[in-house]
């Protein structure tokens, strides 16, 4: 059976780390790594797709006025909120990574926190590649059920977070603070969006395995 070819989507310049970390995740778990940028065609070539990481995503998408000004990408907001709708008609196995879980969360017309900084109290603000979160994954998680039995750690590097939650997705982990770390949502095949970046932390026997099941579920 030919490796089923999965969609990376990013921005249209840079992100050069990350998407070179998730195509050898994805090489590893024995599918074929696609790169799209936003202006590129695609229709339904792909066999799964992973959103990443990367600028803040504009709060126009979920009616809410600015309230800090970071760097917005419409562009690729455009681009991806589209990719998303059409991996959810199509019931196409779908990963979101930080950005990529909130546009998710988004687009099922849920909202964002902006700006976590005031909300952290238990942990740190610090951005690192480091695993040094912990997480509080729900033992009825479909896709993280494999760390129910220990907490997960993870790293951070995100600025915002899921609020309100979008239709139809299930909070599977929280962080000590109680923000949301993880979404499923139980009625796709596959369908999952975590705040961390698990393709930095590939020396991690649990961060392959979301590329694995993410690659298992397009064959």
């Amino acid at each position: 059976m030919a490796a089923p070819i999965v969609a990376i989507t990013g921005p249209s310049k840079g992100a050069i780390g990350p998407r070179f970390c998730v195509a050898l995740a994805i090489r590893l778990a024995g599918g074929k790594p696609w790169q799209l940028r936003p202006g590129d065609r695609w229709q339904d070539d792909f066999r799964a797709v992973v959103i990443t990481g990367g600028h803040d995503i504009n709060p126009v998408l979920y009616a809410e006025e600015p309230e800090v000004m970071p760097k917005y990408d419409e562009q690729r907001d455009a681009f991806e909120s589209a990719i998303i709708d059409t991996a959810l008609e199509r019931d196409c196995p779908l990963l979101g990574i930080c950005r990529g879980a909130q546009l998710l969360n988004v687009r099922r017309g849920g909202t964002l926190f902006q700006d976590i900084r005031s909300r952290r109290r238990r942990t740190s603000n610090r951005r690192t590649l480091l695993p040094t979160k912990h997480l509080s994954v729900e033992k009825n998680s479909r896709w993280l059920g494999h760390w129910s039995t220990s907490p997960g750690r993870v790293n951070s590097l995100h600025n915002q977070a899921v609020d309100r939650l979008g239709d139809g997705l299930n909070v599977v982990a929280r962080d000590e603070d109680g923000l949301i770390q993880a979404v499923e949502d139980p009625s796709h095949s596959f369908v999952l969006g975590v705040q961390w970046h698990p393709e930095f932390l590939l020396y991690l026997s649990q961060q392959r395995h979301l590329f694995r099941r993410l690659v298992e579920q397009a064959s």
